[in-house]
């Protein structure tokens, strides 16, 4: 019996190694990952680049107090301000860390302005935002709330999609809204651009705070926060996930106005801005900021997208959508997804489960247009048994 706390209904393999698109069991059995740590391998397994950082950094210095300034830190954020809409960056471990920070500073924000009464957030039904207390109660799926009462105050849910719903939610009390520009575990469902756009639009009317949960989707869709194409930015950003490439590393990305309630003791973080961390990130930044890669990504998403719809085509007795946007797509299938998904790792092809019956894939970016024909013909195969 494992010692492992039974939290994950885990599948009977395991991997020894990764290299690429790819992992490999004991047995050197391998396998097409199209899970990528949920959304994390955005550059594959073992990617040299983020395997040299670590180690050169480890071998120099590996964590110390945020009581002193840590330059690799200081760099990291200055990078990452240059290259998006935000002005500061509290780095985190993990997403759920960033969602949790960004609540905070919304409320303190308010309170620093003279409008204390102004706490409340508003997300989308079917959102997803982390598993501590206060991210469960913002996303309010009754499976992951249940048992964990009394419910966390300060929050209220929206239908997806429901623009008359949203506005009538928004009173006196309203701090912010949330939303996933494409939500990953609620099924692959894309925010449009338009609507991304009216976000905004009420946000600036009503005097609230824009907050975009980026964990899942950072990267995936040929930009580096997946939500520029829109033309909009919002007041906060939570990222997480692919920017440490499988180096747990989170980030808060905000505004200077945002920011200004944030002040010395308000926040804080042990192992937050530790230098492997920034190390890692720093490596998948040279990467995903070199010139022409993210148009190469929207290429060979287009070619994906083709490749999964075509498929679709061939098969609308399995395939009823192809969801997503370049490399974070869904397929929502009209069979029963768990065993879809079983009969896709004994042809050796991984994937996730997300909410409507959907499958979500999740190449690495650097994924060579025959890596994605393997997965495409493996998906192929799937259908043809299951037919």
């Amino acid at each position: 019996m494992s010692s492992i706390l039974d939290t994950y209904d885990r599948k009977s393999i395991s991997f020894v190694r990764g290299e690429g698109a790819f992992l490999y069991t004991e047995k050197e059995e391998k396998y097409l990952d199209w899970i990528g740590g949920i959304a994390v391998n955005i550059l594959g397994h073992s990617y040299p680049g983020v395997v040299q950082a670590i180690q050169e950094q480890s071998k120099k210095l590996m964590h110390v107090s945020n009581a002193v300034i840590i330059k690799e830190a200081e760099s990291l954020a200055k990078r990452i301000t240059d290259n998006t809409f935000a002005d500061k960056v509290f780095f985190t471990n993990s997403g759920t860390e960033s969602v949790e920070g960004a609540i905070k500073i919304v409320r303190r924000y308010f309170h620093t302005i003279g409008k204390p009464e102004k706490n409340r957030i508003v997300s989308f039904s079917g959102s997803f935002h982390g598993r501590s207390l206060a991210a469960l109660f913002l996303a309010n799926n009754k499976s992951h709330t249940e048992g964990f009462g009394p419910k966390v105050e300060g929050f209220d849910q929206v239908p997806f999609g429901d623009h008359e719903a949203l506005k009538k939610a928004i009173n006196k009390n309203t701090a912010a809204i949330i939303c996933e520009p494409i939500q990953g575990e609620g099924g692959v469902k894309v925010v449009p651009d338009y609507c991304l756009k009216g976000l905004r639009e009420i946000c600036d009317e009503h005097g609230i705070l824009l907050i975009f949960d980026s964990i899942q989707v950072s990267f995936r869709t040929g930009t580096l926060l997946g939500f520029e194409n829109s033309g909009i930015s919002p007041d906060l950003c939570c990222v997480a996930k692919g920017f440490g490439n499988g180096f747990p590393i989170g980030a808060i990305l905000l505004t200077n106005e945002v920011a200004k309630g944030m002040t010395h003791g308000s926040h804080g973080t042990t192992f937050g801005n530790n230098l492997l961390a920034c190390a890692a990130a720093h490596a998948v930044l040279d990467v995903v900021l070199a010139k022409g890669f993210f148009e190469e990504v929207k290429t060979k998403g287009e070619y994906f997208d083709k490749e999964l719809k075509k498929l679709k085509d061939s098969f609308p007795n399995i395939i009823e959508e192809v969801r997503g946007i370049n490399f974070i797509k869904g397929l929502k299938l009209k069979v029963d997804t768990n065993d879809f998904m079983s009969k896709l790792m004994k042809n050796k092809l991984l994937v996730v489960k997300a909410a409507e019956n959907c499958i979500r894939l999740f190449p690495s970016l650097l994924s060579t247009t025959d890596e994605l024909d393997m997965g495409i013909k493996i998906i192929k195969k799937t259908c043809e048994e299951m037919s």
